[in-house]
């Protein structure tokens, strides 16, 4: 009789499993969203606008020692694997390769396609809250609208600017402290 692995006989913890599973699938991009893998391959307009946010930001994101990117984000504890259309993240959290954790970002962006419009303006949004991304930008192309979130909280975020209608310029707060042109989203 061959010996049983202590991990199988411990049981298997679900959202290790599921986690391991959605950073070894072949192909494009996957996240998970409330426990269902969902692929992530954004259209040609989609990456247009995440473009024009990264652009205006870039420069700022540069002299704040931070990167711009859509690295995976892990939510421990939760069903949830995240790959934003953009993070703000400093260089020296992003090395080493490994997920990071939405507290350690600047800013996360998520521009909506219709498959996902309300994950973004729901989901993403009162979890990107609950695990502390400071900033969080909901580029709505359905809406034709920006909103920004701050200061969160694990209820939500309790500052909230917009939604506005595509060519209004929005104000970044600190560290950012700029003006994103959204005419062209």
């Amino acid at each position: 009789m061959s010996a049983v692995p202590a991990d199988c006989s411990q049981g298997i913890d679900p959202e290790r499993a599921l986690k391991y599973a959605v950073q070894n699938i072949r192909g494009d991009r996957a996240q998970i969203i409330e426990g269902m893998i969902e692929q992530a391959s954004p259209a040609w307009d989609h990456e247009a606008a995440t473009e024009a946010i990264r652009d205006q930001i870039k420069p700022r994101a540069g002299e704040l020692d931070c990167m711009t990117g859509s690295g995976n984000l892990d939510l421990p504890g939760s069903p949830n694997w995240y790959v934003p259309d953009l993070a703000v993240v400093p260089v020296a959290a992003a090395k080493g390769g490994g997920a990071l954790l939405p507290d350690q970002t600047l800013r996360v962006v998520e521009v909506t396609s219709e498959s996902n419009a309300e994950t973004d303006r729901v989901v993403k949004r009162r979890r990107y809250a609950e695990y502390g991304a400071p900033l969080y930008l909901l580029v709505d192309r359905m809406e034709r609208s920006v909103t920004l979130c701050a200061e969160p909280g694990r209820l939500g975020y309790t500052r909230v600017d917009g939604p506005h209608p595509f060519g209004t310029l929005l104000h970044l707060p600190a560290p950012f402290d700029l003006d994103l042109r959204t005419e062209d989203l």
